[in-house]
């Protein structure tokens, strides 16, 4: 048994909400579990699960919107050369960034708060967060009321491969900001003044110095 089934057992769904809110997939088994041995009603472990997930990502969406300005002023280069980036992602794939976030081991805390530094708009974050939210409870919970506690190794399995799976994600993103870097210092600047002397020297006949 998991050191958390006592504490589902005991508080029910307050003990859901507040560890889908923080944990999450961990407890979300757990009470489905629970509604698999009927301790608990699944329609309402997966609402209330919904629930608790789409608001700690709204929260978290906020806190990045909240701060980024701060981010941008410290490090403008993000504004300028990552940011357009990634907003050019997000206008062709915004639904599967933020449904994929809420089911991205090692990013459900860094998912949302970056998008919240993006140009994406909060009503089409609201609603993929809502669905997003919605199918992850659907499917942890289903998982742990079809197979049980049983389920939890399916977990454990999945953790394991994320843990093994975020290094290298995060080594190929240090590499591509390494590469957005090289690339806005290589590259000569649009914005630059224009060479004021060459310019008068343009259109004078061929004589004069």
């Amino acid at each position: 048994m998991h050191a958390l089934a006592p504490w589902i057992a005991q508080h029910g769904y307050a003990a859901l909400a507040i560890g889908a809110l923080l944990e999450g997939e961990t407890m979300l088994l757990l009470a489905g579990a629970a509604a698999h041995d009927g301790l608990l009603q699944w329609p309402w472990v997966v609402a209330i699960a919904a629930l608790a997930g789409f608001a700690g990502d709204t929260l978290l969406f906020a806190l990045g919107r909240w701060q980024s300005p701060r981010v941008f002023a410290r490090w403008p280069m993000l504004a300028t050369r990552v940011r357009p980036r990634i907003d050019g992602w997000l206008a062709r794939h915004a639904g599967l960034t933020v449904v994929g976030v809420r089911f991205a081991y090692g990013l459900r805390v860094a998912g949302p708060l970056v998008l919240g530094t993006t140009s994406l708009r909060w009503p089409r974050f609201v609603a993929f967060n809502a669905l997003g939210a919605l199918a992850w409870a659907a499917t942890f919970a289903g998982l742990g009321a079809l197979l049980g506690e049983a389920a939890l190794p399916v977990l454990h399995a999945l953790e394991r491969f994320g843990g093994e799976l975020l290094p290298p994600l995060a080594l190929l993103a240090a590499v591509f900001a390494v590469r957005v870097w090289q690339r806005s210092v290589d590259e000569p600047s649009s914005m630059a003044p224009p060479d004021r002397a060459s310019e008068g020297r343009k259109g004078r006949p061929s004589g004069f110095p």
